[in-house]
């Protein structure tokens, strides 16, 4: 259950790393309720998973996840570079979170 609520956490922390761009400093309104409320969600799920989880491994987990979704998210939707040396870098990022889970024993 601790893992699902990770990358539930990992998701919503996406959502609001987007939404920070699209709020534009909180002059818009939407974009700015949905910045608040994946902000504490994303923060809420993420202390519900490290009920039973290492804190170490949750937290490079979901910073992970965050980093690895806005980085491939910023490509695809503001055109952001692709070259090779950033697409192994998020390639090295996937590795480390598939390594940590691989290492955890729940």
């Amino acid at each position: 259950m601790g893992w699902l609520l990770l990358f539930s956490a990992g998701f919503v922390e996406i959502i609001f790393a987007l939404s920070l761009k699209y709020n534009q400093g909180f002059t818009k309104l939407w974009p700015s309720i949905i910045t608040a409320f994946s902000g504490i969600g994303s923060f809420g799920l993420l202390m519900w998973a490290l009920k039973t989880l290492p804190l170490g491994t949750a937290y490079a987990v979901w910073t992970g996840m965050g980093a690895v979704g806005v980085a491939i998210l910023g490509i695809l939707l503001f055109k952001e570079s692709v070259d090779w040396y950033r697409l192994i870098s998020i390639g090295f990022v996937i590795v480390g979170i598939v390594g940590l889970k691989l290492t955890d024993s729940q």
